[in-house]
C-alpha cells in the first residue's frame, strides 16, 4: 500500500471519531480477491480491543451479495473515504454486484493490499481486517424489543455480526 501513498499506522493511532467515520461518513466493506470481488456501503459497526487484540466489528445481512464474499473469504477491509466521495458510497450502497458493476459506476479505483485484500486508492483509511468471529443475531436475545421491530419488524431477516482483528490500517499520505 505504501507505493499508492499510504503509510501504515498503529490502529491506536487512527485519527478522528470512529463513530462518526462510521455512522455519518459510512465505510465500504470489501472481500474477495482481484479476479471477483464486491463492496457494500455500511454505517453499523465499530472498534475496539477484544481478546488481547485491536478488532473491527460489522453487521452484514445474508441477503447482500457482500456477504458471499465476506463468507467465503478470511479477510476483509474497510474503507473510509473524504465527504467528495457521498456519491460513490450511495451507489455501492443502493446497487448490486449482482447486477452491474457498481464499482465502476462509482468512479473507484480497485487496489490490493499486500496481502491480495481489495480496497481503493480514493479511500483515506483502510483497515484490513481477518474474521475472528462470525454469528447470526437471534430475536431472542434483543434485551430492547423495540430495536428488534424497529429495525427488523416481521421480516426477521437479521444481520449476522462479524469481529475480525485488524491486521493493517493504512491511511493516506497525500491528501
Amino acid at each position: 500500500m505504501e507505493n499508492l501513498g499510504y503509510e501504515k499506522i498503529d490502529p491506536k493511532i487512527i485519527d478522528g471519531n470512529l463513530i462518526k467515520l462510521i455512522s455519518d461518513d459510512w465505510m465500504l466493506v470489501t472481500a474477495g480477491n482481484e479476479e471477483k470481488f464486491n463492496t457494500m456501503t455500511a454505517n453499523w459497526g465499530g472498534v475496539g480491543y477484544l481478546w488481547n487484540r485491536p478488532v473491527a466489528f460489522v453487521f452484514i445481512r445474508p441477503e447482500r451479495y457482500t456477504f458471499e464474499f465476506v463468507e467465503k473469504y478470511e479477510n476483509f477491509t474497510l474503507t473510509f473515504f473524504d465527504e467528495k466521495y457521498r456519491k460513490a458510497l450511495n451507489i455501492c450502497g443502493t446497487k448490486s454486484g449482482r447486477d452491474c458493476n457498481k464499482v465502476a459506476e462509482a468512479s473507484l479505483t480497485p487496489c490490493f493490499t499486500d496481502s491480495g485484500n481489495p480496497a481503493f486508492t480514493e479511500a483515506g483509511l483502510v483497515i484490513e481486517c481477518k474474521k475472528l468471529y462470525a454469528g447470526m443475531l437471534s430475536e431472542e436475545f434483543f434485551l430492547d424489543r423495540d430495536i428488534f421491530d424497529t429495525v427488523y419488524g416481521k421480516k426477521g431477516n437479521v444481520h449476522k455480526l462479524y469481529i475480525a482483528e485488524m491486521t493493517g490500517v493504512w491511511k493516506k499520505t497525500n491528501l
